[in-house]
């Protein structure tokens, strides 16, 4: 008989309607729409953070593999022919050398430094614009998204002093609801907005090292074409392995017998 009470108890107590997707459907369209939104701008975000790191740690392994064995080569050319074909190390050294033989073609004085300077230059920018790919949507995101969650919280708020304009008085069960969406698209704007922040700090700092790389190459690039080759950084002038010493065995004594 207790046991009846009870589950006639329980099942006559009433249901919460103060969660996530109650609040959505009381805000109805608006409230839909701002959680479309942030979720787009999140999802790209997460989007952008993972295939741009996946780049750029590409690009810092191929750095790490070729600082010492591309400089071993006897030349770009067959240093060139040692890398990826499509990675950044290898445009520069093909636009360096393509940058020396379209400076053979030309009749005026332009000077052979000055022209492959800006080829390389314009090369490194290419490349820096390509990884800076992506970046201006995390900036977006991370600067609109609590604006975007600020305007579902504007909004719910609005409905909850309609609420409590019909009621006539502001009794808990006619605020909480929409003041429970305010709170809610507020919290969800800032979600989206600090992990996009932090991605463009961290993804940009990366960029600012690969760019010192890059900058470093090609500087050495340009280096060892108007040398003939001859100049090539220190680490790829590595010290010769020293062969084993030899070891000399001290000559037997002979005795000569009269």
């Amino acid at each position: 008989m207790v046991l009846e009470l009870l589950a006639a108890g329980a099942n006559a107590a009433p249901q919460s309607k103060f969660g996530f997707m109650e609040a959505l459907n009381g805000g109805g369209f608006i409230s839909y729409a701002v959680v479309t939104v942030l979720a787009i701008m999140s999802f790209g975000s997460f989007f952008i953070l993972f295939t741009k790191w996946f780049e750029q740690a590409k690009i810092l392994k191929q750095w790490r593999d070729i600082r010492g064995s591309f400089w071993r080569a006897p030349t770009l050319r067959e240093g060139a022919n040692k890398l990826d074909k499509n990675s950044a190390w290898r445009q520069l050294v093909d636009d360096g050398l393509a940058a020396e033989d379209q400076h053979a073609k030309m009749t005026d004085s332009l000077e052979a430094h000055d022209w492959l300077h800006g080829s390389l230059a314009r090369s490194e920018a290419t490349i820096n614009a390509r990884l800076a790919g992506g970046l201006p949507f995390l900036a977006t995101v991370g600067a609109t998204a609590p604006f975007v969650g600020l305007f579902g919280t504007v909004v719910g708020i609005y409905r909850a002093l309609i609420a409590i304009g019909i009621a006539g008085s502001a009794s808990i069960d006619k605020v909480a609801g929409p003041v429970g969406e305010a709170l809610i698209m507020t919290a969800l704007g800032l979600l989206v907005a600090v992990p996009a922040v932090l991605a463009y700090n961290y993804l940009q700092s990366r960029n600012k090292r690969i760019a010192e790389h890059l900058a470093g190459f090609s500087t050495d690039i340009l280096a060892n074409i108007n040398s003939r080759g001859a100049v090539k950084p220190a680490m790829a002038v590595g010290a010769a392995p020293k062969a084993p010493a030899a070891t000399t065995k001290p000559a037997a004594s002979t005795t000569v017998k009269p």
